[in-house]
């Protein structure tokens, strides 16, 4: 009976081991697993890190859109700016130049207005109205209209070399530019180079008998010859300060254009054969 007993106690003994055994066996299998399921700290730092970097890369992403953006939108804003400004710098100089076009054309429009206004204003008279006396002012116009002169001049029987006649307009415009009185003019060139123009008065185109050095001065044509006398007459003679200015009459211009007691009665006598 003891020995039974004492065989009981050691199976239980041994059993108690073995459950012992299994039991401290199953919790370090269970640790195990769960050391192995557990996620370690570096890895754990790792993803960390790899989630910072993550974020920051998008936050550089996005600060690099929104610089992009911004400078976008300056760059659009200066190109718009400056076309802008091309532009309306471009519409200036064409308004400027459209309203300097426009003033031009109006002004030349009211000057020819105001021209064509004389000339409608201007009154002529008639050929059997023009007066002349020794005493006249040889700067005033006989108030003839250029066509009116150019037919009293073909009326005169003693320009037998047609001279006159040829030379009618041209005659009047220069007595219009310089202010000459266009029956004297005539009378001048008829007594000093006579009404047929003498042959060294022709060659020489010298019609009112200018003079250099004891002889005539040669010019080039009839036009330079006519326009240099009428210019000479205004300026030395018909005009106050002028070189031999002595007055404005007959008398006032012999008294340097020729020593002769006759010539103002020779030019009186050939101004009165025009009309």
């Amino acid at each position: 009976m003891k020995k039974l007993k004492n065989k009981l106690v050691s199976w239980k003994l041994i059993y108690g081991l073995i459950i012992s055994m299994s039991i401290m066996s199953v919790l370090f299998i269970t640790d195990k697993m769960v050391e192995n399921n557990k996620p370690s700290s570096v890895t754990g730092t790792k993803i960390e890190l790899n989630l910072e970097e993550a974020n920051a890369a998008k936050t550089t992403k996005s600060t690099k859109k929104k610089t992009t953006k911004k400078a976008a939108m300056k760059s659009t804003k200066k190109t718009t700016k400056k076309s802008s400004k091309k532009s309306t710098k471009k519409s200036t100089k064409k308004t400027t130049k459209k309203t300097t076009k426009k003033k031009t054309t109006s002004r030349s429009l009211t000057s020819t207005r105001k021209e064509s206004n004389n000339k409608s204003t201007t009154k002529y008279i008639s050929i059997k109205d023009v007066k002349i006396s020794k005493t006249m002012d040889l700067s005033k116009r006989t108030g003839l209209s250029r066509e009116d002169f150019i037919k009293l001049i073909s009326r005169v029987k003693a320009d037998t070399s047609g001279f006159f006649e040829k030379n009618a307009g041209k005659i009047y415009d220069l007595c219009e530019k310089y202010s000459i009185n266009e029956i004297f003019f005539c009378g001048l060139i008829s007594a000093e180079s006579g009404w047929n123009i003498a042959a060294n008065h022709r060659r020489t185109h010298n019609y009112i008998s200018l003079m250099s050095g004891g002889k005539l001065i040669h010019y080039s044509s009839v036009d330079s010859g006519l326009e240099v006398a009428a210019q000479k007459l205004h300026y030395n003679y018909l005009t106050p300060g002028g070189k031999f200015y002595h007055g404005k009459t007959l008398a006032g211009v012999k008294k340097c254009f020729c020593p002769s007691a006759s010539w103002v009665n020779l030019v009186y006598g050939r101004m009165k054969q025009i009309l």
